[in-house]
């Protein structure tokens, strides 16, 4: 068993016509024992930008800590907001930076860039971004969930539709993987407001 499989993890990110969901699993397990059913994976870093952490549980609570951390500094240095394009590079900096004893940790970044295009990227331990127009998944689910997202998935999905989508996918994924599931949290972002809603998994 990889190391990213210890707590078990499923994430996803979509693009939707001026808007973005990102979906995370519930389930915080070693192996195949469930210890949590309400583990939180996806962090506000602001309105309009999201990151979605899969891999190992303290690993994911220490980054996103330096992350908000180095959020705060950005922020009183330039008196705005980071752009989702500029949270990555820094994120992908982070991470390879501790190449040689990397966080455990594979990232999904969803926000809202300038005239409220959605960017989402993912990027693995060390760094490497892969950047999406579409959808970008991670964690031990990910092989059914790009199944899902590939069936389900259409462009300019407005806000209610994507909501439906994403969480479709997300269920349907992790009833196919035993090390993530316990229902799931999604976020629907668009310029003027956040729905955050938690789904009931099969098991609750």
């Amino acid at each position: 068993m990889s190391i990213f499989e210890y707590n078990g993890s499923a994430v996803v990110a979509m693009v939707g016509k001026n808007c973005f969901a990102i979906a995370s699993d519930r389930r915080l397990g070693v192996q195949l024992q469930t210890i949590a059913t309400d583990f939180q994976r996806i962090s506000k870093i602001h309105d309009h930008l999201f990151i979605g952490l899969s891999g190992v549980a303290t690993d994911v609570q220490t980054l996103y800590q330096r992350l908000v951390f180095r959020h705060k500094l950005y922020q009183l240095r330039e008196e705005r907001d980071m752009k989702p394009e500029t949270f990555a590079c820094l994120v992908s900096a982070i991470l390879y930076e501790k190449r040689f004893g990397p966080y455990l940790c594979q990232p999904v970044i969803a926000g809202l860039g300038e005239d409220d295009k959605p960017f989402i990227c993912t990027m693995d331990s060390i760094g490497a971004k892969e950047l999406a127009k579409d959808f970008v998944v991670s964690g031990t689910a990910s092989e059914s969930l790009y199944g899902a997202c590939e069936a389900m998935y259409k462009p300019d999905l407005e806000a209610d539709e994507l909501f439906e989508t994403i969480s479709q996918a997300l269920l349907s994924s992790v009833d196919r993987d035993c090390l993530s599931g316990w229902g799931g949290h999604v976020y629907v972002v668009t310029p003027n407001e956040i729905k955050e809603r938690i789904l009931k998994g099969r098991m609750d």
